[in-house]
């Protein structure tokens, strides 16, 4: 099982495409890429987190949920009401989740902390929100489809990724 993170997919909505650029003609060819995204990296056994901004209409989460793999968590976004959040197919709900997979603590909620939870012993916070607009502070992740090819990451990519940069 394979732990992933992801935020932000925005599905159905044509403002985002507008708004942040994304390189996709309709909404509908912007939900199937984010589908064959998320299905291509992740597996229907593994879990992932969804940090917020599911998708515009509350009426297609469910069958979205249902076609895309692994068991999956939401952490509420501001456009996320809530119809959304009670679609079927969360296997959990919230809108803050403190997870230590590995030994490794992670703070995960929609929005970037100033501060978090155990920031001053090593602690992560990913998040969403903030289509890659916002600069990080040490230890901190924007996981939003928007910065990461359109698809789920998993926490080892994100700390490479965080060492690459310097």
């Amino acid at each position: 099982m394979t732990l992933f993170f992801t935020a932000d997919t925005h599905f159905g909505d044509h403002r985002t495409i507008n708004i942040r650029g994304r390189p996709f003609a309709t909404a509908a060819a912007m939900d199937e890429a984010l589908v064959a995204g998320w299905n291509a990296v992740v597996a229907p056994g593994d879990e992932v987190w969804h940090l917020g901004d599911v998708a515009r209409r509350p009426a297609d989460v469910a069958g979205l949920l249902a076609r895309l793999h692994g068991t999956k968590h939401l952490l509420r976004g501001n456009l996320d009401p809530d119809a959304t959040v009670a679609a079927p197919g969360w296997a959990s709900t919230g809108d803050y989740a403190e997870i230590e997979p590995d030994g490794r603590r992670l703070v995960l909620g929609h929005y970037p902390f100033r501060a978090w939870n155990g920031q001053g012993k090593g602690a992560i916070n990913l998040h969403g929100h903030s289509h890659g607009r916002l600069a990080p502070m040490p230890r901190q992740y924007d996981v939003g489809v928007d910065v990461h090819t359109y698809a789920p990451v998993t926490l080892a990519q994100l700390l490479a990724r965080g060492r690459a940069k310097g």
